[in-house]
């Protein structure tokens, strides 16, 4: 029952010990014992990109998932909440927040991926979270998705080439959420003002071209398109100056940047609050 749920704080699900993901025994017996539909967002991103902070947002606290103010990524593996559904009567929310993506330390893009593709398999809300604009440089770091036919395939149909593989398991794949924090331009194309969410189309619009550099600005975005069926975007204002970051779980709303608070409570919270139990179409694994 969601009343029975009494987690003060996150906990480690998947455990990153020296580059190999385990599964928490603790953890997993807190799931279990869940027996209302859960609605579970994942949010996924570089290290020191502020996706604890937006998780704790949507938890409704101001502490919980650890957040990090050196060079350092505080979170390792992958950490879970299960707080009561704040939209949902009779629904629990799952709150998973990921190590961050090309952290220093790590220095392993082979465990970036098995955390981005985990975090997909697990999700019904998929949230990733990025600095500035939709530019190729934000693509290039969600490279990631381009290598999730290699990382998981549908128990169904295990001798199916990849390519009908793959279709097979987008069937069951979470809603994508893309947050961009520090944003600052103006949502206009061609002289007209644009929503966030037609940015977001916008930003996906294929080359036309064949040459080699076409295929690799077009393929991430072949791959958002045909991955995730809804796609979503939020934007936020730097909540406050670059000095009081460090500092930002003490601060009150009223001493952040008004159009910033205003943001996170439109924000990823609304499309959470939609998000469909995971795994309704059939099970996945990873290979």
């Amino acid at each position: 029952m969601a009343s029975e749920i009494h987690m003060t704080g996150p906990m480690c699900l998947i455990e990153n010990t020296n580059g190999r993901l385990m599964a928490n025994p603790e953890a997993l017996k807190i799931l279990s014992a869940i027996t209302q539909p859960v609605v579970v967002v994942a949010i996924v991103g570089l290290y020191r990109t502020g996706k604890s902070y937006l998780m704790n947002k949507l938890a409704g606290k101001k502490k919980g998932f650890s957040l990090g103010s050196t060079v350092q990524s505080h979170t390792k593996g992958i950490w879970m909440w299960c707080v009561p559904h704040p939209k949902k009567p009779g629904h629990v929310l799952v709150l998973l927040d990921t190590e961050g993506l090309g952290d220093v330390e790590q220095g392993d893009n082979q465990n970036d991926s098995w955390i981005f593709a985990l975090a997909i398999l697990l999700s019904s809300t998929f949230v990733y979270n990025s600095m500035g604009t939709i530019n190729q440089q934000a693509m290039d770091q969600l490279h990631y998705v381009t290598e999730l036919t290699h990382r998981i395939r549908s128990k169904s149909s295990p001798d199916e080439n990849e390519n009908e593989d793959s279709a097979d398991f987008v069937s069951f794949f979470p809603d994508f959420v893309w947050t961009l924090r520090d944003f600052s331009l103006d949502l206009e194309a061609d002289g007209q003002p644009i929503t966030v969410d037609e940015y977001l189309t916008y930003s996906l619009k294929l080359k036309q071209g064949t040459s080699e550099k076409d295929k690799n600005f077009n393929l991430p975005r072949l791959c958002i398109r045909k991955f995730f069926p809804k796609k979503k975007c939020f934007v936020f204002d730097r909540p406050v100056h670059r000095k009081k970051l460090a500092q930002l779980e003490k601060l009150h709303d009223e001493e952040l940047d008004p159009e910033f608070v205003q943001q996170v409570a439109d924000g990823p919270e609304g499309a959470a609050a939609h998000g469909n139990p995971p795994g309704a179409a059939g099970p996945a694994q990873g290979q």
